[in-house]
Protein backbone atom coordinates (compact mmCIF):
# COMPACT_ATOMS: atom_id res chain seq x y z
CA UNK A 1 0.00 0.00 0.00
CA UNK A 2 1.07 3.59 -0.56
CA UNK A 3 -0.17 7.11 -0.03
CA UNK A 4 0.19 10.32 -2.01
CA UNK A 5 0.97 13.38 0.08
CA UNK A 6 1.18 17.02 -1.02
CA UNK A 7 4.35 18.78 0.10
CA UNK A 8 3.72 22.54 -0.17
CA UNK A 9 6.69 24.42 -1.64
CA UNK A 10 7.69 27.86 -2.87
CA UNK A 11 4.70 30.19 -3.23
CA UNK A 12 1.95 27.87 -4.46
CA UNK A 13 3.61 24.67 -5.70
CA UNK A 14 2.80 21.14 -4.67
CA UNK A 15 5.54 18.51 -4.70
CA UNK A 16 3.74 15.18 -4.76
CA UNK A 17 5.21 12.35 -2.70
CA UNK A 18 4.16 8.76 -3.27
CA UNK A 19 5.27 6.78 -0.24
CA UNK A 20 4.84 3.76 1.95
CA UNK A 21 6.40 3.45 5.41
CA UNK A 22 9.93 3.13 4.02
CA UNK A 23 10.41 4.76 0.63
CA UNK A 24 9.15 7.72 -1.37
CA UNK A 25 9.08 8.91 -4.96
CA UNK A 26 8.60 12.64 -5.49
CA UNK A 27 7.21 14.52 -8.46
CA UNK A 28 8.58 17.91 -9.54
CA UNK A 29 10.71 18.89 -6.52
CA UNK A 30 11.21 22.59 -7.15
CA UNK A 31 12.71 23.01 -3.68
CA UNK A 32 14.75 20.40 -1.82
CA UNK A 33 14.24 21.52 1.76
CA UNK A 34 10.53 20.68 2.14
CA UNK A 35 11.25 17.24 0.68
CA UNK A 36 14.20 16.62 3.00
CA UNK A 37 12.10 17.72 5.97
CA UNK A 38 9.26 15.42 4.92
CA UNK A 39 11.67 12.48 4.54
CA UNK A 40 13.11 13.10 7.99
CA UNK A 41 9.70 13.49 9.65
CA UNK A 42 8.34 10.31 8.06
CA UNK A 43 11.53 8.27 8.35
CA UNK A 44 11.68 7.70 4.59
CA UNK A 45 14.37 7.33 1.97
CA UNK A 46 14.03 8.65 -1.57
CA UNK A 47 13.74 6.04 -4.33
CA UNK A 48 13.26 8.17 -7.46
CA UNK A 49 12.29 11.57 -8.85
CA UNK A 50 9.70 12.16 -11.58
CA UNK A 51 9.85 15.36 -13.62
CA UNK A 52 7.05 16.72 -15.81
CA UNK A 53 9.00 19.63 -17.36
CA UNK A 54 12.03 21.83 -16.91
CA UNK A 55 10.70 25.02 -15.29
CA UNK A 56 12.83 25.83 -12.26
CA UNK A 57 9.94 25.61 -9.81
CA UNK A 58 9.75 21.94 -10.81
CA UNK A 59 13.44 21.01 -11.00
CA UNK A 60 15.14 23.51 -8.68
CA UNK A 61 15.61 21.02 -5.84
CA UNK A 62 16.80 18.02 -7.83
CA UNK A 63 20.54 18.62 -7.58
CA UNK A 64 20.42 19.01 -3.81
CA UNK A 65 18.22 15.93 -3.41
CA UNK A 66 20.54 13.84 -5.57
CA UNK A 67 23.49 14.97 -3.47
CA UNK A 68 21.78 13.24 -0.54
CA UNK A 69 20.02 10.42 -2.40
CA UNK A 70 21.72 9.23 -5.59
CA UNK A 71 18.45 8.25 -7.27
CA UNK A 72 17.24 8.07 -10.88
CA UNK A 73 15.48 11.09 -12.32
CA UNK A 74 12.81 10.33 -14.91
CA UNK A 75 11.50 12.79 -17.48
CA UNK A 76 11.70 14.09 -21.03
CA UNK A 77 15.34 14.85 -21.75
CA UNK A 78 16.06 18.45 -22.80
CA UNK A 79 19.29 20.41 -23.22
CA UNK A 80 18.11 22.89 -20.56
CA UNK A 81 17.32 20.18 -18.05
CA UNK A 82 20.60 18.47 -17.09
CA UNK A 83 19.02 16.40 -14.33
CA UNK A 84 17.22 13.71 -16.35
CA UNK A 85 18.97 10.36 -16.07
CA UNK A 86 16.22 8.27 -17.71
CA UNK A 87 14.61 9.72 -20.84
CA UNK A 88 10.89 9.01 -21.30
CA UNK A 89 8.90 9.30 -24.53
CA UNK A 90 5.26 9.19 -25.53
CA UNK A 91 3.78 5.71 -25.33
CA UNK A 92 6.50 4.31 -23.07
CA UNK A 93 5.87 3.01 -19.58
CA UNK A 94 7.57 3.61 -16.26
CA UNK A 95 7.30 0.84 -13.68
CA UNK A 96 7.58 1.77 -10.02
CA UNK A 97 7.80 -1.69 -8.53
CA UNK A 98 8.11 -0.30 -5.00
CA UNK A 99 4.42 0.69 -5.24
CA UNK A 100 3.26 -1.76 -7.90
CA UNK A 101 2.47 1.11 -10.28
CA UNK A 102 2.87 1.28 -14.04
CA UNK A 103 2.77 4.81 -15.48
CA UNK A 104 1.90 5.43 -19.12
CA UNK A 105 3.91 8.37 -20.48
CA UNK A 106 1.92 11.00 -22.35
CA UNK A 107 3.81 13.79 -24.12
CA UNK A 108 1.84 16.98 -23.46
CA UNK A 109 3.50 19.91 -25.30
CA UNK A 110 1.99 23.38 -25.47
CA UNK A 111 3.22 24.70 -22.11
CA UNK A 112 6.82 23.65 -22.71
CA UNK A 113 8.07 21.35 -25.47
CA UNK A 114 9.47 18.82 -22.99
CA UNK A 115 6.30 18.51 -20.89
CA UNK A 116 5.07 14.99 -20.15
CA UNK A 117 2.34 13.55 -17.93
CA UNK A 118 2.36 10.31 -15.98
CA UNK A 119 -0.81 8.20 -15.81
CA UNK A 120 -1.08 5.04 -13.72
CA UNK A 121 -4.04 3.19 -15.17
CA UNK A 122 -3.44 0.19 -12.91
CA UNK A 123 -4.11 2.21 -9.76
CA UNK A 124 -7.58 2.31 -8.19
CA UNK A 125 -8.62 5.00 -8.87
CA UNK A 126 -6.28 5.93 -11.70
CA UNK A 127 -3.54 8.49 -11.00
CA UNK A 128 -2.43 11.39 -13.22
CA UNK A 129 0.53 13.67 -12.53
CA UNK A 130 0.04 16.46 -15.06
CA UNK A 131 2.46 19.18 -13.97
CA UNK A 132 1.48 22.54 -15.46
CA UNK A 133 -0.62 21.45 -18.45
CA UNK A 134 -3.91 20.81 -16.64
CA UNK A 135 -4.83 22.69 -13.46
CA UNK A 136 -7.87 22.70 -11.24
CA UNK A 137 -10.42 24.51 -13.49
CA UNK A 138 -7.64 25.78 -15.76
CA UNK A 139 -4.60 25.04 -17.88
CA UNK A 140 -1.02 26.23 -18.23
CA UNK A 141 0.16 29.16 -20.28
CA UNK A 142 1.52 28.61 -23.77
CA UNK A 143 5.26 29.35 -23.48
CA UNK A 144 6.54 27.04 -26.23
CA UNK A 145 4.94 25.31 -29.15
CA UNK A 146 1.46 26.25 -30.28
CA UNK A 147 -1.97 26.68 -28.78
CA UNK A 148 -3.08 23.85 -31.05
CA UNK A 149 -0.56 21.58 -29.31
CA UNK A 150 -1.78 22.66 -25.88
CA UNK A 151 -5.38 22.05 -26.90
CA UNK A 152 -4.46 18.61 -28.22
CA UNK A 153 -2.58 17.77 -25.02
CA UNK A 154 -5.61 18.65 -22.92
CA UNK A 155 -7.92 16.67 -25.18
CA UNK A 156 -5.72 13.61 -24.67
CA UNK A 157 -5.91 13.99 -20.90
CA UNK A 158 -9.68 14.55 -21.03
CA UNK A 159 -10.10 11.10 -22.60
CA UNK A 160 -8.66 9.38 -19.54
CA UNK A 161 -11.17 7.57 -17.28
CA UNK A 162 -13.39 10.07 -15.48
CA UNK A 163 -12.41 8.59 -12.12
CA UNK A 164 -8.74 9.49 -12.68
CA UNK A 165 -7.32 11.59 -9.85
CA UNK A 166 -5.70 14.73 -11.27
CA UNK A 167 -2.58 15.77 -9.36
CA UNK A 168 -1.51 19.12 -10.78
CA UNK A 169 1.45 21.13 -9.50
CA UNK A 170 -0.09 24.41 -8.28
CA UNK A 171 -2.83 25.71 -6.00
CA UNK A 172 -4.56 27.79 -8.68
CA UNK A 173 -8.11 26.47 -8.41
CA UNK A 174 -9.76 29.48 -6.76
CA UNK A 175 -8.38 31.99 -9.26
CA UNK A 176 -9.15 29.68 -12.18
CA UNK A 177 -12.75 29.34 -11.02
CA UNK A 178 -13.19 33.11 -11.15
CA UNK A 179 -12.46 32.82 -14.85
CA UNK A 180 -14.60 29.71 -15.25
CA UNK A 181 -17.67 31.45 -13.81
CA UNK A 182 -17.09 34.41 -16.16
CA UNK A 183 -17.17 31.92 -19.04
CA UNK A 184 -20.24 30.04 -17.76
CA UNK A 185 -22.10 32.05 -15.10
CA UNK A 186 -25.05 29.62 -15.16
CA UNK A 187 -23.05 26.40 -14.77
CA UNK A 188 -24.18 24.85 -11.45
CA UNK A 189 -21.11 22.60 -11.30
CA UNK A 190 -18.84 25.64 -11.41
CA UNK A 191 -20.96 27.37 -8.77
CA UNK A 192 -20.70 24.31 -6.50
CA UNK A 193 -16.95 23.99 -7.05
CA UNK A 194 -16.47 27.64 -6.10
CA UNK A 195 -18.29 26.98 -2.81
CA UNK A 196 -16.35 23.77 -2.15
CA UNK A 197 -13.03 25.43 -2.95
CA UNK A 198 -13.75 28.36 -0.63
CA UNK A 199 -14.42 25.94 2.24
CA UNK A 200 -11.20 24.03 1.62
CA UNK A 201 -9.04 27.14 1.35
CA UNK A 202 -10.61 28.63 4.50
CA UNK A 203 -9.16 25.60 6.30
CA UNK A 204 -5.85 25.91 4.42
CA UNK A 205 -6.54 22.61 2.70
CA UNK A 206 -5.54 21.65 -0.84
CA UNK A 207 -8.13 21.77 -3.60
CA UNK A 208 -6.33 19.04 -5.54
CA UNK A 209 -6.40 16.31 -6.59
CA UNK A 210 -9.56 16.73 -8.59
CA UNK A 211 -10.90 14.19 -11.08
CA UNK A 212 -11.17 14.13 -14.84
CA UNK A 213 -14.97 14.12 -14.40
CA UNK A 214 -14.87 17.29 -12.30
CA UNK A 215 -12.54 19.01 -14.76
CA UNK A 216 -14.79 18.12 -17.69
CA UNK A 217 -17.74 19.61 -15.79
CA UNK A 218 -16.05 22.84 -14.64
CA UNK A 219 -12.87 23.56 -16.59
CA UNK A 220 -13.60 25.85 -19.56
CA UNK A 221 -10.52 24.61 -21.42
CA UNK A 222 -12.07 21.14 -21.57
CA UNK A 223 -15.48 22.54 -22.57
CA UNK A 224 -14.76 24.18 -25.93
CA UNK A 225 -17.84 22.56 -27.50
CA UNK A 226 -20.27 23.89 -24.89
CA UNK A 227 -22.74 26.33 -26.52
CA UNK A 228 -22.75 28.71 -23.55
CA UNK A 229 -18.97 29.16 -23.75
CA UNK A 230 -19.02 29.55 -27.53
CA UNK A 231 -21.78 32.18 -27.20
CA UNK A 232 -19.86 34.03 -24.49
CA UNK A 233 -16.82 34.23 -26.72
CA UNK A 234 -18.91 35.30 -29.72
CA UNK A 235 -20.06 38.21 -27.60
CA UNK A 236 -16.36 39.05 -27.26
CA UNK A 237 -15.81 38.94 -31.02
CA UNK A 238 -15.13 35.29 -31.81
CA UNK A 239 -15.96 34.47 -35.44
CA UNK A 240 -14.78 30.87 -35.75
CA UNK A 241 -16.68 28.52 -33.39
CA UNK A 242 -14.39 25.54 -33.99
CA UNK A 243 -13.04 23.97 -30.78
CA UNK A 244 -9.45 24.96 -31.59
CA UNK A 245 -10.43 28.60 -32.11
CA UNK A 246 -12.58 28.59 -28.99
CA UNK A 247 -9.63 27.20 -27.03
CA UNK A 248 -7.28 29.86 -28.40
CA UNK A 249 -9.77 32.61 -27.55
CA UNK A 250 -10.19 31.24 -24.02
CA UNK A 251 -6.44 31.12 -23.44
CA UNK A 252 -6.01 34.68 -24.73
CA UNK A 253 -8.85 35.91 -22.52
CA UNK A 254 -7.44 34.09 -19.50
CA UNK A 255 -3.98 35.58 -20.09
CA UNK A 256 -5.50 39.05 -19.71
CA UNK A 257 -8.24 38.26 -17.19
Amino acid sequence: MFKITAIPALQDNYIWAMHNDKQAVVVDPGDAMPVLEFMAEQGLTLAAILCTHRHNDHIGGIAQLRAVYNVPVYGRRHEKNPHISHDLRDGEQLRLDVFGLVFDIIETPGHLDDHIAYCAANATPEILFCGDVLFGAGCGRNFEGTLEQLHHSLQRLSRLPETTLVYCAHEYTASNLRFAIACEPDNPAVQQRIADTAKLRAQNLSTVPSTIALEKATNPFLRCNVPAIVHRLQQRGLNDPSPASVFAALRQWRDNF
